[in-house]
């Protein structure tokens, strides 16, 4: 998929519930409280970020960690390889692995902005929960994919509220927040995607055999590889391991390194002015014309072109739109 950044008018986006769940409509006025203005919100949670967009954002190549991500008020597509998922209100998106893919908010306006939340899984300091539950991460179960959506139970929504309304009590966050926290994940572990987040904490699953090669691959995306070493460390054959890998992350080891290498790329120049050659080198590159042709392939244009429409974008942003739109380009977009 091109990561070209091109708004879609909102006659094409298909309308969602608008809110009509009660869970919903409560997340969103703690959002738009804490979250006043366009853009990404750290909050006083470790790990709990609110965004508001008042216009749709076009497609944002961004790099997730395991993840809840839920959408409070209008509509956003996440794209994984060549798979779209769209989800609302209704549903929650849960990434367990660490994935490259392309975010875009699909409806918004100034009227009735985009509002949503993502909170950050911290798997490994909870791995006891999986003990403490009856279910087992069955070691027949077919490996699945490291992103999918979910519908949101009242359960686990009434969780994400309780963690929300802490907000506004600060002095409760250091001692209910952790709690809140591994109830959230104890909801998703029992959810109807929970299989993959079960399989991932298991202590010998492919899926924990995977995430240390994505581990390895994350930290050393800059260096050549041989296939034969990532599955070593994943301690599979070289076809299971190609096999495994493909069916969580949507692609091969050498495309998941390629994304993360044109991601960080353009991060490089966008944000910290980086020259495209000395960008290429400093992400793997040996040579500058492989390095635009897959960035052109994946961007939708050459790098100079490529940053030349975002510079006029992000004009057109910080003086037509949203003062803090033209930020989306440079960063998340709202994850």
């Amino acid at each position: 998929m091109s990561c070209e950044f091109m708004i879609e008018t909102l006659e094409n986006v298909p309308r969602t519930s608008s809110g009509r769940s009660p869970l919903a409509r409560e997340l969103r006025s703690i959002i738009a409280r804490f979250a006043d203005s366009d853009g990404g919100h750290q909050t006083a949670i470790g790990g709990l970020q609110f965004y508001r967009w008042s216009q749709p954002m076009g497609p944002a190549c961004v790099s997730y960690r395991p993840t809840l991500s839920f959408v409070a008020q209008g509509a956003k597509r996440v794209t994984l390889g060549m798979e779209k998922h769209d989800y609302d209100d209704d549903h929650y998106l849960l990434v367990s692995f660490d994935l490259p893919i392309v975010s875009e908010i699909r409806r918004a306006t100034p009227d009735v902005p985009f509002l949503g939340l993502t909170l950050d899984l911290d798997l490994g300091e909870n791995t006891d929960l999986l003990a403490q539950t009856d279910l087992h991460a069955a070691r027949e179960v077919p490996t699945q994919r490291g992103l999918a959506v979910g519908s949101l139970t009242p359960a686990l929504g009434d969780s994400l509220v309780r963690l929300a309304r802490l907000l506004e009590t600060p002095r409760d966050i250091a001692v209910l927040a952790p709690l809140v926290k591994r109830e959230v994940l104890y909801r998703l572990l029992v959810g109807d995607q929970g299989a993959r987040l079960r399989h991932l904490m298991a202590i010998d699953s492919q899926s924990r055999h995977i995430a240390r090669a994505i581990d390895w691959l994350r930290a050393n995306y800059m260096h050549a590889f041989k296939v034969d070493d990532l599955a070593k460390i994943a301690a599979m054959s070289v076809s299971t391991f190609h096999y495994h890998f493909k069916a969580i992350t949507a692609m091969s080891p050498l495309q998941y390194q390629k994304q993360l290498r044109l991601q960080e790329a353009r991060r490089l120049m966008l944000v910290e002015a980086v020259d495209a050659a000395s960008a290429a080198l400093r992400v793997g590159y040996e040579s500058a014309s492989q390095f635009s042709r897959e960035y052109g392939r994946f961007f939708g244009a050459p790098p100079r072109r490529d940053l030349a429409h975002a510079a006029t974008r992000t004009r057109a942003a910080a003086h037509v739109r949203s003062p803090l739109a033209a930020n989306y380009l440079r960063t998340s977009g709202g994850r």
